[in-house]
């Protein structure tokens, strides 16, 4: 019964966040806030899950300016979840189809994210050159999930190079995004479904120079990521069990 009334309660606030968003987006369509306020109610939904999130910002990524956040992407629930570490000025890569779901799409499109054809090569190179320009011209920064697919519990998957590209030509360094395991940990029949700790490491400077060498750079960050991811993984399980 508990599940059913947190999947019902959960379907609700997302359609009517969804809603209110679309009509103040109608009043500034695409401002470069418009993701963070809406990311700042979604990131309550956790709590009705029985879920408490925890952020952790270095210093070193406090007020730093444009970058490309690349974050772990594991399954439905970081819609809500990762929605807590959204930070102002701040808007998402995401594939075109999203648009056609009902109010979340008209949502993320409002909300001035920027949509591309995965199937169509050309157009993702060319949103590559479109979304550094919008770094550089509006001071924005850029959400990714480079693992292009969620990884449903099969730990972090191999990065794509795009965030990287993205970042050389946008002059703008690279800040990982770390979520602990929420795979099979939230279970809405479950009352108390513990902590999801997010934590941003210290952002990673790209040199043009490292053009060359992207698959290594996207690996070291991927080695980087996974350690940490596995280790903030342990101490939410830790907490949990105790």
């Amino acid at each position: 019964m508990l599940a059913i009334l947190r999947f019902f309660l959960m379907t609700l606030a997302l359609v009517l966040i969804c809603i209110v968003s679309i009509f103040y987006c109608l009043i500034r369509p695409f401002h470069r806030d418009n993701v963070y306020h809406t990311a700042k109610y979604l990131g309550k939904v956790p709590k009705l899950l029985g879920v408490t999130i925890e952020v952790r910002m270095p210093e070193s990524v406090k007020n730093i300016g444009p970058v490309v956040y690349v974050a772990n992407h594991q399954n439905s629930y970081d819609l809500f979840t990762m929605s807590n570490a959204v930070q102002p000025g701040t808007v998402s890569v995401g594939k075109k189809s999203l648009k056609w779901i009902p109010f979340f799409g008209q949502m993320y499109w409002l909300t001035g994210n920027i949509l591309i054809d995965r199937n169509n090569t050309n157009k993702a190179m060319s949103t590559i050159a479109i979304t550094a320009e919008k770094i550089k011209s509006k001071g924005l920064s850029i959400w990714l999930f480079p693992e292009g697919t969620r990884s449903r519990g099969r730990g972090l998957l191999p990065l794509k190079t795009g965030a990287f590209r993205t970042a050389i030509q946008s002059q703008v360094p690279i800040v990982p995004i770390c979520g602990s395991n929420q795979h099979g940990t939230i279970k809405l029949n479950r009352w108390n479904n513990g902590k999801i700790i997010i934590e941003f490491l210290d952002p990673i400077y790209i040199s043009e120079e490292s053009r060359d060498s992207l698959r290594h750079t996207a690996n070291a960050v991927h080695s980087l990521m996974d350690e940490k991811i596995k280790e903030l993984s342990e101490e939410a399980k830790a907490l949990q069990d105790n």
